[in-house]
């Protein structure tokens, strides 16, 4: 199957091939290193902490224009 054979598909039978490719990545087991492991649970525990700030994408906007200027 091609890219475009894709647009021959209803919106439903695209939805079904998204949920089937992802299943069949889902259920292989993605190799982290330990860095990257530790990393994601330290955010973890962060977030569990109640010590993380969250930011709205416009405020990330905001703060990406103000330091490239």
């Amino acid at each position: 199957m091609k890219i475009k054979d894709i647009k021959q598909f209803s919106n439903a039978e695209k939805i079904i091939l998204a949920e089937q490719l992802w299943d069949s990545v889902a259920k292989k087991e993605i190799e982290l290193s330990d860095e990257i492991k530790n990393e994601l649970d330290h955010r973890l525990q962060i977030i569990e902490e109640g010590k993380t700030e969250y930011y709205s994408w416009n405020d990330v906007k905001d703060h990406l224009k103000e330091i490239r200027k």
